[in-house]
């Protein structure tokens, strides 16, 4: 019995140090020039009654859009891209680019505005980015792009408006 008691506690902490593994991990943007935004203190049910259930879900719950299906892919008008959110600019339109993927795709960010953390919610570790005024989540960063920067921001267009020049 004891055996037992012994490999149950095994299997249980290692079950456990795993799916911790698979928990997000803190938001970086907590103790940058955003800290005290009045973003922040917005509730759920109020960010879902401004943004609509669509951008809701992709802001606020790490959500995605289907591929192909943002209007924003088609963007190419010079302007800016900002957080659906808070309206902070995130991306200029002349950092946009077609990667193929079906999601808005850049390749430079405004660094100032963007926050970072490490993403396992798909059990692969990701570098997710979000506004770093509201903490929306935009979408992941991969380091595949074009050059000069080898970046690729695959941002979901939900997440996104444009504001043109």
């Amino acid at each position: 019995m004891d055996a037992f008691l012994e490999r149950r506690t095994v299997l249980l902490g290692g079950t456990a140090l795993v799916l911790s593994g698979c928990a997000p991990e803190a938001a970086d943007a907590t103790a940058d020039a955003w800290a005290g935004s009045p973003f922040r203190r917005i509730s759920d049910a109020e960010w879902r009654r401004r943004l609509g259930d669509a951008s809701w879900n992709v802001l606020r719950h790490q959500g995605t859009e289907r591929a192909f299906s943002s209007p924003l892919n088609d963007e190419h008008r010079r302007g800016v891209f900002v957080c659906r959110g808070c309206a902070l600019p995130l991306f200029q339109s002349a950092w946009k680019y077609d990667s193929g993927t079906g999601w808005p795709s850049f390749f430079r960010a405004t660094e100032a505005n963007i926050g970072t953390r490490i993403d396992r919610l798909i059990g692969v570790a990701r570098t997710e980015y979000h506004c770093a005024r509201c903490l929306g989540h935009q979408g992941h960063l991969f380091m595949d792009g074009p050059p000069p920067t080898g970046r690729r921001y695959c941002n979901n267009g939900l997440a996104l408006s444009f504001q043109p020049a």
